[in-house]
């Protein structure tokens, strides 16, 4: 039998099984295609952008592996993403680090970067309708190597890194403008102690004071989205975070930007998917970042996990897909960095296509009825529903390999092009 008439005849039988309890998996299929997730260029070449040539990662950042074909100028990098989101069904944008500057070797310093240098960036969006989301880096940077930088005690020091948030802003709004979407532009900084301070409060005020000299410069919101993100704690900062949850938050909502939840910028244990129907509340649209804490504060390939799914649930179920932007957040240099964007990514899609595979309103109503039997059956027995059928019939939809096929097609991608870099 012809796999892919196989898959047919499965997606037949599953969509008859959803909409036995009210499913349309058309409708499901329809309303994941129309979120965009916005992959995250730093994977491909493990967080090393094209400033330095020889520079090591400072600010809490660390990518381990040494696994052969790491992209060391754009035109790889964008390769490589190209054959990563190839493999991804469903609406794409893609996130840059100001570090991802293409200055043709003048040395510019991250508080002079103008739109220019991200050119290539913007014509390569275009040709593939994508949309682009930036980040100013406040790390691996001789000014950032004493863990400081917006809330630094020196004011030089805090002024350079307060000209940088400004330029960067100006990037996103171009962005926006060109691609004819919002660009987030996101600010996190890597500020902090290892051991316990003596003053917690003076650095935020400085943080406070920083931000708010980098947001006065007007910026058209129809083109550039603000968005703040916090740590619990990293790598020199294992004691006291700066960019607190706390900070952040109420820094948020006092000056109405979005605020960023890093799934992998809590305690393993904390539950993001738990604050997000909390942050909404107040704040009208926010950005998450999917990633994967293991054991301490960092940045793992996303699984499909419960975590994760619980997070599209929240975003699917309370119908708030168009307040909350997706985005990647992860670095693995141990495992092919391709083969690390398409499992991310595919996960993601699928937990998004699953929290639409859910007869939502049927669960509500058995909350409000009393009924939590039957809620918490229903839920149960979803988790065995045949997604596997309607994801197969998505990717095929879209002309991209179901299941592990995909595997292959990175695995010739690393004999070709990967396996030839030095």
């Amino acid at each position: 039998m012809n796999i892919d008439k196989h898959i047919e005849q499965q997606y037949i039988m599953a969509r008859e099984q959803y909409a036995a309890i009210g499913v349309d998996t058309e409708k499901a299929i329809d309303m994941t295609d129309r979120i965009p997730v916005s992959i995250h260029c730093w994977q491909g070449d493990d967080v090393k952008g094209f400033e330095y040539d020889d520079r090591e990662l400072s600010g809490g950042i660390q990518v381990t592996g040494a696994y052969p074909g790491r992209a060391r100028n754009g035109d790889e990098l964008r390769s490589d993403m190209e054959k990563a989101l190839s493999m991804i069904p469903g609406r794409h944008r893609v996130n840059l680090h100001a570090i991802y500057a293409e200055t043709n070797g003048k040395k510019v310093e991250r508080n002079r970067l103008e739109p220019k240098y991200f050119a290539n960036w913007v014509d390569w969006a275009k040709e593939h309708g994508w949309g682009l989301d930036f980040n100013p880096t406040f790390f691996s940077h001789p000014l950032s190597d004493d863990g400081f930088t917006l809330s630094h005690p020196d004011r030089a020091i805090r002024q350079f890194w307060i000209e940088h948030g400004q330029v960067c802003r100006s990037i996103g709004e171009y962005f926006g403008r060109e691609l004819g979407t919002p660009c987030v532009t996101n600010i996190w900084i890597p500020d902090g102690f290892k051991d316990i301070p003596a003053d917690r409060f003076v650095p935020r005020e400085r943080l406070e004071a920083s931000l708010d000299e980098i947001l006065k410069v007007p910026i058209d919101k129809k083109y550039n989205l603000d968005a703040v993100e916090s740590k619990l704690f990293g790598i020199g900062s294992e004691s006291y975070v700066v960019g607190s949850h706390e900070f952040y938050m109420g820094y948020a909502i006092k000056n109405g930007i979005l605020l960023c939840l890093d799934a992998g910028h809590f305690h393993p244990t904390e539950m993001v998917s738990d604050k997000i129907s909390s942050i909404l509340q107040f704040i009208p649209e926010m950005l998450l970042h999917v990633s994967r804490p293991v054991r301490w504060d960092s940045d793992h390939v996303v699984l499909l996990d419960d975590e994760l799914q619980n997070m599209m649930h929240q975003i699917v179920r309370e119908d708030v897909y168009d307040r909350v932007h997706i985005a990647f957040d992860y670095f693995d240099g141990s495992i092919n960095r391709v083969a690390a964007w398409v499992i991310g990514g595919r996960n993601a899609r699928k937990a998004i296509l699953t929290a639409f595979l859910e007869p939502s309103e049927k669960l509500k109503q058995a909350e409000i009825k009393g009924d939590y039997t039957g809620r918490l059956a229903l839920m149960e027995e979803l988790k065995t529903y045949p997604i596997q059928a309607v994801w197969d019939y998505y990717c095929l939809s879209h002309g991209i390999l179901p299941r592990e096929r995909w595997l292959d097609e990175v695995y010739r991608y690393e004999k070709d092009i990967l396996s030839k870099r030095d």
